[in-house]
């Protein structure tokens, strides 16, 4: 091993949407300082949104064309699963792909590398069998104002934020803005900043309250696909806000009702629990409350009729063994993984 390089492997956590040149800085001391270089891209399973616009695949192409060929052969870059409220099942996932590279190199020749950024950070205390590897935060570049001068309409702030990226990473991007999921993200991107105006004179940050139903019977899950702007054709809860006059549970039916036209009496008696979901970032739109009832109707050969109304494209029951996170709203998969405890 050469002397400047301590490791074998040096380990990259991040969800680079998009890969900067803050990236790229990590990565190049992470290459001078271990013989290879273990990239993982989190949110892979995220479906496209404003916070996780890019595939996993495309974000290695992005990656790996930032570098020459003979560094691309020492970077492993693999895409890691949100698990949402459920930090344990997402260290297993990260473990088994670092042992997967890793093989039987000994713990002390694997390290983290990464700087103390912000609170997405704090997995670098969450592998203590590995050495931390700390770097300076290159001129304090964040993907979180790219992405928004990506999607937005001031096309100054957007060519000065493609100076904090690589050349492959503009070459991508550029090319990526004549797809349509691009016009669609962008859609979403303005019906996102429409309705954070439109609460910009309030005294206080607005914070909302909604309520969700899961609903199982049989081995199947009701489920709604989206209509409107914010996550349309994505898979949801059925669900919604809370009107000032009703309570949780009463919005829980209510919504129900309106979206799938699912008669509410099978719901009597078959209320398994109620639990509260107040993640800070759950909605990109504004702090949103959730309350979700968990209903297990009884075992039937057939299941009740749905249909859809309201805002709701359609209404379905779906096999739980075809759930899928990239076809999840937010964080309902995550909801349904810990409610169904699956």
């Amino acid at each position: 091993m050469h002397s400047s390089q301590q490791f074998d492997y040096l380990i990259f956590i991040g969800r680079f949407e998009p890969f900067h040149q803050g990236h790229h800085y990590v990565i190049t001391q992470a290459l001078a300082h271990a013989r290879q270089v273990i990239v993982l891209m989190g949110s892979a399973n995220s479906p496209r949104t404003i916070k996780n616009p890019f595939h996993p695949d495309e974000r290695q192409a992005m990656i790996l064309n930032s570098f020459d060929k003979k560094n691309r052969e020492r970077i492993h870059c693999l895409g890691i699963n949100d698990a949402t409220y459920n930090d344990n099942k997402w260290l297993i996932e990260v473990q088994n792909a670092i042992v997967s590279i890793t093989a039987n190199t000994p713990n002390e020749h694997i390290g983290i590398i990464g700087h103390d950024k912000d609170e997405s950070s704090y997995y670098l205390a969450l592998f203590p069998q590995y050495k931390t590897f700390m770097v300076k935060n290159f001129e304090y570049i964040s993907a979180t104002p790219i992405r928004e001068a990506y999607f937005g309409d001031d096309s100054a702030k957007k060519q000065a934020s493609f100076s904090q990226l690589t050349k492959a990473c503009v070459e991508f991007l550029t090319a990526f803005e004549h797809t349509k999921a691009y016009h669609r993200l962008k859609q979403e991107y303005q019906h996102i900043q429409a309705y954070q105006a439109a609460w910009q004179t309030a005294p206080y940050p607005p914070n909302f309250i909604t309520s969700d139903a899961l609903i199982v019977q049989s081995g199947h899950i009701l489920l709604i696909e989206r209509g409107g702007e914010y996550g349309q054709g994505l898979y949801a809860l059925p669900g919604g806000f809370v009107d000032t006059n009703e309570d949780f549970y009463q919005a829980c039916l209510r919504e129900v009702h309106e979206e799938t036209n699912l008669d509410i009496s099978l719901l009597k008696n078959s209320l398994i629990t109620a639990t509260l979901f107040d993640a800070p970032k759950r909605s990109q739109r504004a702090r949103t409350v959730t309350m979700v009832y968990y209903f297990e109707l009884p075992k039937q050969q057939t299941l009740p009729d749905v249909q859809a109304g309201d805002d709701a494209n359609r209404a379905f029951w779906l096999p739980l063994s075809e759930l899928n996170a990239v076809q999840m709203f937010e964080d309902h998969y995550g909801i349904i993984c810990q409610l169904l405890k699956i």
